[in-house]
């Protein structure tokens, strides 16, 4: 069978009735209804098996699933000459948050060294998808050990009417506020943030688990006014 026809084998048409509900701007009609996780054991098989090459040059692809079986490919890879030229080709593609965000190569959990030189080229694209993807691989890699506040400085420059960049560059700023908290904490006491990313960055850092019950408290008090925001 052909990829596609491998998909539809694995359809289940309520699951995406209702996946099509989370996905604004994604036609119902693009959307075959294949659970995640059938979808990555699909894409192990297809790496395995070397049968995929073909498959991820056929771009763009029709239907949603083909882009996330497309992710979940890249996600499988093991080396930086495989991945890159085939991330780089894909990133342009993406269209929608779920494949955005479930675009997790391995390869850099080991080798985040590759990120250094690219992500500052996708956060000025201009893409959306692709701005996002570079935010969430910075948020996902370099606020731990590998942490600079220039990092901080260079997510705070992103500037975007797009509500999925913005969303992100909220998630980042609270997650920095979880892991590298006296870094983060200026870039809202100085408001440098658009008000709206300003108090959603506030209100995720404060859902956390990982955050004290006082700083909770403060960030409070640095909400900024409706009006504004």
């Amino acid at each position: 069978m052909t990829i596609e026809e491998q998909l539809f084998a694995l359809q289940d048409e309520p699951f995406g009735t209702l996946q099509a509900r989370t996905l604004p701007g994604i036609p119902r009609e693009v959307i075959i209804g294949v659970r995640t996780p059938t979808l990555r054991a699909l894409a192990k098989e297809l790496y395995r098996a070397g049968a995929f090459q073909a498959f991820l040059e056929e771009l763009p692809h029709r239907y949603f699933e083909e882009d996330q079986l497309h992710a979940f490919l890249l996600s499988e890879m093991r080396t930086a000459e495989e991945l890159m030229p085939a991330l780089e080709a894909f990133l342009p593609y993406v269209n929608n948050w779920a494949t955005c965000d479930q675009l997790r190569p391995k390869l850099f959990r080991k080798h985040p060294e590759l990120l250094e030189e690219r992500i500052p080229v996708w956060l000025r694209s201009g893409q959306t998808y692709v701005i996002r993807f570079g935010l969430g691989m910075r948020m996902t890699h370099f606020l731990g050990e590998r942490f600079r506040a220039a990092y901080l400085e260079e997510a705070a420059a992103v500037q975007s009417d797009a509500y999925y960049v913005n969303m992100m560059q909220a998630w980042f700023f609270a997650e920095a506020l979880i892991m590298q908290y006296d870094a983060a904490l200026p870039f809202l006491r100085e408001n440098r943030l658009s008000p709206w990313t300003h108090n959603k960055t506030i209100q995720k850092a404060r859902e956390s688990f990982r955050i004290a019950p006082e700083q909770k408290a403060y960030l409070l008090t640095l909400k900024r006014d409706r009006k504004q925001a």
